[in-house]
């Protein structure tokens, strides 16, 4: 891809989101949304090949269809309370259609069947910036219009997330696949407490993006799309195959680990506003998304398959701008849960 295309795609990218996260008028936030989805479509088929090209038509038809339910929302609740700033979405029906278009932006079940497949067809970046930046523009518009979404739809979609998103990856070989329900699992963990405390909502979500950030660049330096292939990382660089463990740790919320955090926290909230049952069923199926993260674990690092390379183990890799950032990115997806009394002050 030419630079300069590239450049346009990135700043496009950027300012689609920042449209969305500094405007205060319906229309400049839709089209933020509508500048993110074609922005990142180019990307999606860069290298050409027909399963790429098949992802962004998906990606495109589905993400259509949630603006025009955007647009109706707002044109409908502007007809009846005449107006057009955010912060007025007060009609019962427009409210749910936005909750509704939402969800499906951010692929909540069970509007969550284009996630997987999309994330598979395209490659690893363009997989990376799907699941991470692309969360950023819905969830802002989630954590503005917390107080009029609806929250039994909203609950109900995050529960079945939750679920859903951990039962779809325990059989799952491909590395996308599994970090598209890992998306959909944590999509749920993020929205179930928009309307009880959205500072909570936007930590989780800085969380979930740091930790799939550190996965996604260790996969592509590495090259590795298949969860057999991690177990012939042993014999590539051995620090590389522990940051992947860790992070896989760190995603699934194993303490110590900074993924434990918001889990921690949100289920805290939960059962301090009355809702003991929300947090068993979501506790349980948080069980689910770590035990296919323990699965990967245990067929990379405990079953090594035949193969007629030496075994020894490389310790460096050749340093590049992405080896650089992923030390960083690590210690930040896996080391701070000791800051939660000041992210519990802050919140």
């Amino acid at each position: 891809m030419s630079p300069y295309v590239l450049l346009i795609i990135i700043t496009s990218l950027l300012l689609g989101t920042s449209l969305t996260l500094f405007s205060n008028h319906w229309l400049m936030a839709w089209m933020g949304l509508e500048l993110n989805t074609l922005a990142i479509i180019p990307m999606m088929t860069h290298p050409n090949h027909p399963r790429a090209t098949e992802s962004a038509i998906k990606y495109f038809l589905t993400q259509a269809t949630a603006s025009m339910m955007i647009m109706f929302s707002i044109i409908f609740n502007a007809w009846m309370t005449n107006q057009w700033t955010l912060l007025q979405m007060s009609n019962h029906t427009a409210s749910t259609l936005m909750t509704l278009a939402l969800a499906i932006k951010l692929g909540l079940a069970p509007f969550h069947f284009w996630v997987p497949e999309v994330t598979q067809g395209i490659p690893l970046s363009s997989g990376m910036i799907l699941l991470t930046w692309q969360k950023i523009a819905p969830t802002a518009l989630l954590y503005q219009i917390s107080p009029s979404l609806n929250m039994e739809i909203l609950i109900m979609l995050a529960i079945l997330s939750t679920v859903l998103g951990g039962w779809g990856g325990l059989n799952q070989t491909q590395m996308r696949k599994v970090l598209a329900y890992s998306s959909i699992a944590h999509m749920g963990w993020t929205v179930i407490i928009a309307l009880i405390n959205p500072n909570l909502m936007i930590l989780s979500l800085m969380i979930y993006i740091m930790t799939t950030l550190t996965l996604f660049l260790t996969l592509n330096l590495s090259s590795t799309t298949k969860i057999k292939s991690i177990s012939n990382l042993w014999n590539k660089s051995t620090p590389m195959t522990m940051i992947i463990f860790l992070t896989l740790l760190s995603l699934g919320g194993l303490p110590p680990l900074t993924g434990f955090m918001p889990k921690w926290l949100i289920l805290q909230e939960l059962i301090i506003n009355n809702n003991p049952t929300m947090a068993i069923v979501m506790a349980l199926s948080a069980l689910l998304s770590l035990f296919f993260y323990m699965r990967i674990i245990y067929v990379s690092s405990l079953t090594m398959f035949p193969t007629n390379n030496n075994l020894k183990h490389h310790w460096f890799f050749t340093q590049t701008k992405t080896t650089n950032m992923i030390p960083t990115l690590t210690t930040i997806s896996s080391m701070l849960l000791p800051l939660t009394p000041i992210l519990i002050i802050m919140s």
